[in-house]
């Protein structure tokens, strides 16, 4: 949601900091402004965090970086594979003023959280970065009340993978793809799973769900709106599925690599994860599937369903000393070349729209068509600096509800509560 992008957030200790700053203050105000105006000019070594480095991406590209800037280096910190341990390393390092955490990976719902609290350097006057070549999203992503904060890195989409040796033609409606689970029980393997661990990937997995079928987690306000037949279709859809089988009981632990691993070694036939697959799927010796892999777009109610809008930033701390320096290396990570790297050696989903109409790139990629189809239309999770308790409400009714614990219908309403208590702080 990175470590391949793909690794999503969820913390404990997060929606415990955002609690105690909606009670008294979180680092704003006069203090980070001041902090902002600090090191404009700073030239010197840097440090970039980010989740551990799965596909292999950035040690190539700062070690290009450092061949060319001998006075500027940049220090990669590796953090876990886990998105909610990446989170509260960075909110722990801000809470600190670390000025050792000068640019560090920002998953993209973690953007207005961090801006609000005035950790992230505004990108605007001698900070500006040109967004102008970058699809419109992957911007608005890492914006908060108009104000960029954080150059769009990579973005994501979700794609459908399944064995076209088994299913020639792709299903484009749920209930499509559920008619096609006979093919996997005649074949003895999982018919489809996505991520149903108790974490950010079930919010996201939820989301799909819920938008797909017509529904929305948020209405136009930014009000929850749950309790609606639409909701309601998308959530029973994947209790439904979970119920009769379709959806392996195993699923319920998977997150993205459990979920990719699977599919990988030949038991199921569908399956919903990010584009860092593709990559993995055909080049690992051990995979089933690399010479009968398809890709499509999620399945909705009467077409094309809805992804959820992923991918992750490259914030700059408002403590760095070396702003400067940091800067020109947010430029360095959104250049052509490297995001036509990103895109080659991680399958991470360029931010700049020209690249999905590069014919060289497409024959290298050809699930780019498909990705830019999900990209535009994704429907993104709730802006909101209360994003941990918002996204705990949505896991935690979700996951009983798909266990069959709780009611569909109990578990949306409980999800409406929880979510209108935890945006009344706002």
């Amino acid at each position: 949601m990175k470590t391949p992008k793909f690794l999503l957030p969820v913390a404990t200790a997060g929606v415990l900091a955002l609690t105690l700053s909606a009670c008294g203050g979180g680092g704003g105000g006069t203090t980070a402004s001041s902090d902002a105006e600090q090191g404009l000019d700073g030239r010197g070594p840097i440090t970039y965090v980010q989740g551990k480095d799965n596909s292999n991406v950035v040690r190539p590209l700062i070690e290009k970086w450092n061949a060319a800037h001998p006075d500027e280096q940049v220090t990669f910190k590796e953090q876990t594979d886990q998105a909610d341990q990446q989170h509260d390393d960075l909110v722990q390092n801000f809470q600190a003023k670390n000025a050792n955490y000068d640019v560090v990976s920002v998953d993209v719902v973690w953007t207005a959280e961090f801006a609000a609290k005035g950790w992230l350097q505004p990108l605007k006057d001698k900070m500006a970065l040109d967004t102008s070549a970058m699809l419109k999203p992957t911007v608005e992503s890492a914006s908060y009340k108009g104000t960029l904060y954080a150059a769009p890195q990579n973005s994501d989409g979700g794609i459908l993978y399944y064995r076209k040796d088994l299913v020639p033609t792709a299903p484009k409606t749920w209930d499509e793809m559920m008619g096609m689970c006979t093919v996997a029980e005649q074949n003895g393997i999982g018919c489809f799973a996505g991520q149903y661990a108790k974490y950010e990937g079930l919010t996201v997995n939820t989301s799909e769900a819920i938008n797909s079928a017509g529904g929305a987690v948020l209405d136009a306000e930014g009000k929850p709106n749950l309790n609606t037949p639409e909701a309601k279709e998308g959530l029973e859809n994947l209790a439904a599925a979970y119920a009769d089988g379709s959806i392996p009981k195993e699923a319920i632990t998977f997150q993205e690599e459990q979920g990719r691993q699977a599919f990988q070694d030949g038991k199921l036939l569908f399956h919903r994860n990010w584009p860092y697959v593709y990559n993995l799927a055909v080049t690992e010796g051990s995979s089933k599937v690399k010479d009968v892999l398809g890709m499509t777009a999620l399945p909705g109610k009467d077409g094309p369903g809805a992804s959820t809008l992923g991918g992750h930033s490259a914030g700059m701390s408002v403590y760095s000393k070396n702003k400067a320096t940091a800067l020109d290396f947010l430029k360095f990570l959104t250049s052509e070349e490297t995001q036509k790297f990103y895109a080659t050696q991680g399958s991470l989903a360029p931010v700049l729209g020209a690249l999905y109409d590069d014919q060289e790139l497409v024959a290298k990629l050809p699930y780019l068509p498909v990705l830019k189809t999900s990209i535009e239309n994704a429907v993104p999770r709730p802006v909101t600096p209360f994003y941990p308790a918002v996204t705990k409400a949505i896991q935690e009714n979700a996951y009983s509800a798909i266990k069959g614990e709780k009611s569909v219908d109990a578990a949306l309403s409980d999800m409406q509560a929880s979510i209108e208590s935890a945006s009344a702080g706002q």
